[in-house]
């Protein structure tokens, strides 16, 4: 893929080595941070909920997060109907994070999307590259779980506390651990 003619920010959101330290991103990350300040010292829920949609890159419109809450840009986030997060979610989002709707995040729920190289050379030569995380709709993530760059969950599926989510999972399962893997399938009730 020829990368000269992209900007350093649609590098990083396609997945690509980028420069962390490109103006652009370095005042983006900035801006998100003013607005994570904001948002985390309010004990408004509805200016909580304002602040969300302006830092997000889409909400559906009942969301509701509680502070304290970090992320890297915001703008890569993206959330469907009925979101919640308790406190202290962190996501990392360098490459779209992306959940759908009816969607529980327990507390201190960590989504990375950022990562470096592994070969030392390329890790220290300062520049940065992120996988997309996705997670479809009625995913329930238990406290303290960590998703992992380049992550896809399907619907329904339930992550117990503290798991460490390495790889992709499908539709309708429960999966823990550190790696998580399959506890049980979910059978689900038809309406």
């Amino acid at each position: 893929m020829e990368t000269n003619n992209l900007s350093e920010r649609e590098k990083m959101t396609k997945g690509l080595m980028y420069d962390p330290g490109d103006e652009e991103l370095c005042k983006g990350r900035v801006e998100a941070r003013e607005l994570i300040n904001k948002f985390n010292n309010s004990m408004d829920k509805l200016e909580r909920k304002a602040i969300t949609k302006q830092l997000f890159g889409s909400t559906g419109e009942k969301i509701y997060l509680e502070p304290t809450l970090r992320v890297d840009y915001g703008y890569n986030i993206h959330v469907g109907e009925n979101f919640y997060a308790n406190f202290g979610a962190i996501f990392l989002d360098i490459c779209p994070i992306t959940i759908g709707k009816n969607a529980m995040l327990a507390p201190n729920v960590q989504l990375y999307a950022a990562t470096h190289p592994i070969d030392p050379t390329e890790r220290n030569s300062g520049l940065e590259f992120g996988k997309a995380i996705t997670i479809g709709d009625n995913a329930w993530i238990g406290g303290g779980a960590i998703i992992c760059p380049g992550v896809t969950l399907g619907d329904n599926v339930v992550v117990g506390a503290g798991a460490v989510v390495t790889k992709s999972f499908g539709s309708n399962v429960v999966i823990a651990g550190n790696p998580a893997k399959v506890i049980k399938e979910i059978p689900v009730k038809s309406e």
